[in-house]
């Protein structure tokens, strides 16, 4: 069962609704995404039927803004119960505040952030939304000087950030003060099966310009790093299943992980893999399709993978925008001399950058030995390819 929303459907996912017969929620984005498909979509009232005849059977969705209308339809078999206890950061650290017992966190209205005094948290510490995406809200915090720069900086972004998403996707209202994670990032793609296993179909590392970056323009994946840490995060996803009673679920979780493999919960996002669709990195790298591994109960064979994928490094870039420009005076985007910075360009997707500060995402295949063409997108100006009015 799928349900498509905002802000973006890949053709990937639309192709495999429509091979699978999928049953699909009909909506406004699904009639615009799946116009002169042959696939029929169900009305709410035939989802709702549906779902409940086996509220066991697999749920996905494309975005996070469908949790509104999973709130208010599918409540039948607890899902929105499991949803909001990963959705809410704070519900979630304290799912797992037994498992890292000495980790500093503390949750604080919006209206009162001017109340806090830094020096009673952890520095150097992260604040970000309790419901939040795509790291809208979301600040590193290494000095006194810098808490209250943040705080200033969080005012002025609130209101705009309300216009982009709904409430349910990014609620404003609640922040989370949580000490710095130590360690590589990586951001894992998997889901739960009938039986609650774990079964991971992606593991991305994410790459950052500083220690203070806290962007998504680039994340990577490899047989190398599957390789390192598969089997250490599926321990971690064990723990997290049994605590959250999941099966036929899928999350998108992100980790930190030192040199002694110990692991730290960034957060967790459910009822999704990658968002964006941009978890069809996956298929691009190893010929996994997400939707249709989830949906089926299929395990990637990660052995044969590694063989036919050697030396190679799959990245997804984001083609992001500076907060300082403003999107609706964007005339055109020069897509080619974009693509150019890519020896290998498997998909480029163009965005509404009216829309979303956001232009352009690129899959694009290196050679473990060219990383270079992949770390000086970390620090390249997007500007130059947007023609302003």
């Amino acid at each position: 069962m799928f349900i498509l929303e905002k802000p973006y459907v890949s053709v990937l996912l639309k192709k495999t609704l429509t091979e699978m017969n999928a049953i699909v929620l009909d909506n406004e984005v699904a009639r615009s995404a799946m116009k002169g498909s042959s696939l029929k979509l169900y009305s709410d009232q035939n989802f709702i039927k549906a779902y409940n005849e086996n509220p066991a059977q697999p749920v996905y969705s494309n975005s996070e803004n469908a949790i509104d209308w999973i709130d208010n339809n599918l409540s039948s078999a607890g899902l929105p119960g499991k949803i909001r206890l990963f959705k809410d950061k704070a519900a979630f650290r304290n799912l797992v505040k037994d498992i890292y017992p000495d980790f500093f966190y503390r949750t604080v209205k919006f209206d009162e952030l001017d109340k806090v005094d830094p020096q009673q948290t952890s520095i150097p510490c992260v604040i970000k939304p309790c419901v939040g995406f795509f790291s809208l809200g979301v600040h590193m915090i290494e000095s006194v000087d810098g808490w209250h720069k943040a705080v200033t900086a969080i005012k002025g972004e609130v209101e705009h950030i309300k216009t982009m998403y709904p409430a349910k996707v990014l609620e404003l209202d609640n922040f989370i003060i949580e000490q710095c994670i130590e360690g590589e990032e990586f951001a894992i793609d998997a889901y739960y099966d009938n039986s609650g296993n774990p079964v991971i179909l992606n593991i991305l590392g994410h790459l950052f310009a500083s220690s203070d970056d806290v962007g998504d323009r680039c994340y990577i994946t490899s047989p190398e790093i599957i390789k390192k840490h598969h089997d250490n995060f599926i321990g971690l996803l064990k723990e997290i299943g049994k605590r959250a009673d999941l099966n036929n679920f899928p999350i998108h979780i992100e980790i930190r992980a030192d040199e002694q493999g110990n692991l730290g919960v960034i957060e967790v996002n459910p009822m999704r893999f990658a968002g964006w669709c941009v978890t069809d990195l996956a298929y691009h790298a190893y010929e996994i399709n997400p939707y249709k591994y989830y949906m089926k109960g299929l395990i990637p064979d990660w052995e044969a993978i590694f063989e036919s994928r050697k030396d190679k490094v799959y990245a997804m870039v984001i083609g992001d925008i500076d907060s300082s420009v403003d999107c609706k005076k964007i005339v055109s985007i020069d897509y080619e001399a974009f693509k150019m910075n890519f020896s290998n360009p498997l998909e480029l997707r163009k965005i509404n950058y009216k829309e979303y500060p956001v232009f352009a995402f690129m899959f694009a295949e290196v050679d473990k030995d060219n990383m270079q063409e992949l770390t000086k997108m970390l620090y390249y100006d997007f500007s130059r390819y947007l023609k302003l009015e």
